[in-house]
């Protein structure tokens, strides 16, 4: 089949110290800011060769050994499941950096090399030194409220199918092109969503090969494919997109690194949304439908209306977890829970 997507909206001319951060959140829409990280070491070691960019990230290996991804050549790339959907169809080993870029460089030109995926790796632990010379500076307050995670993803060419992540991101192509794909959150039922457990990389993927989707088998992608966006990237190029977007990744050249910055607007002590799902496909999903829809209101008031109308009418002293959710409300409400939940 042949490309679909419309292209993200590209900014250009934007510097480092004049990151607009302020008008791209409150757009809420994937945006690329072309060329703003072009002039960062390890770019132009890529730009060099891959033979220069493997250098320069050697230079920052730690002791830790990364977890590297493995998966046959006949996959293409694509990190996924079995045929029979019996297990996935790659492996995970742990290794020296050192040892996994040589990996790739020897594979560079080799059609029948193996896939190699070095993942969500955490910057600061596996490459210490490396921010230093390769940051972007994140100045808007919303990266204040608990810490970023940097991370860097290494490898050849290969997929990782679309899913979604809790957090916002920032993604940083520096060495080869990427392409992303991205869909709003409310594609979720034309995704066709594989299971909750196991997963390739820890969060739910779709089942349809955007190489060749089968429509006949998921014919609902046909409307996802319609409002699809598509960011191709070149190295220095930064792609932002908010939390709870499907995006799948490709890494098109033979070697590719890439930088990103995961965050969330609330404080350490708010617990992760994916642990309400999971709990309501216990508590709520296999209800009887007028249960589920007085549920439904409830939630809209307590939940997901105005924060503060639920316990506006009542004493402050006697809001308890209606009022804000300061850290030891948090706490004691994650006990009151745990407390039911092992009852």
């Amino acid at each position: 089949m042949g490309e679909w997507g419309t292209p993200v909206r590209r900014l250009t001319g934007i510097a480092p110290d004049a990151i607009p951060y302020a008008d791209l959140f409150a757009a809420g829409q994937p945006v690329v800011l072309e060329g703003l990280a072009r002039d960062w070491p390890l770019v132009q070691a890529g730009l060099a060769g891959a033979d220069t960019a493997a250098r320069y990230l050697a230079r920052f290996a730690g002791d830790a050994p990364v977890t590297l991804f493995t998966a046959p050549a006949e996959t293409g790339g694509r990190f996924h499941y079995t045929a029979q959907m019996d297990g996935l169809n790659f492996a995970a080993t742990r290794a020296a950096l050192p040892d996994v870029l040589a990996q790739v460089l020897a594979g560079l030109d080799d059609p029948a090399a193996p896939a190699l995926y070095v993942g969500s790796t955490d910057l600061d632990r596996f490459l210490p030194g490396f921010r230093a010379e390769n940051d972007l500076p994140l100045t808007h307050p919303d990266f204040a409220v608990k810490p970023v995670l940097a991370s860097i993803w290494i490898g050849n060419r290969t997929t990782a199918s679309a899913h979604y992540d809790i957090s916002n991101n920032i993604a940083c192509c520096l060495v080869g092109r990427r392409r992303f794909t991205l869909f709003p959150p409310d594609q979720v039922a034309n995704l066709y969503p594989g299971p909750l457990e196991p997963t390739p990389g820890g969060q739910v993927v779709t089942m349809v090969d955007f190489r060749d989707p089968d429509l006949a088998r998921f014919p609902r992608f046909a409307r996802a494919m319609e409002v699809a966006l598509v960011a191709d990237l070149e190295p220095g190029d930064v792609l932002y997109y908010p939390a709870l977007w499907w995006h799948q990744v490709d890494a098109l050249d033979g070697f590719n690194a890439m930088v990103n910055y995961w965050w969330n607007a609330v404080p350490a002590h708010i617990d992760t949304p994916q642990t309400t799902l999971l709990h309501a496909l216990l508590s709520l999903r296999d209800r009887p439908a007028h249960e589920k829809a007085a549920w439904r209101e409830l939630f809209d008031y307590y939940v997901f209306g105005e924060s503060e109308m639920a316990g506006a009418h009542l004493p402050e002293g006697a809001r308890g977890p209606l009022g804000p959710m300061t850290e030891m409300t948090a706490r004691r409400l994650r006990a009151q829970v745990l407390h039911r939940l092992n009852r």
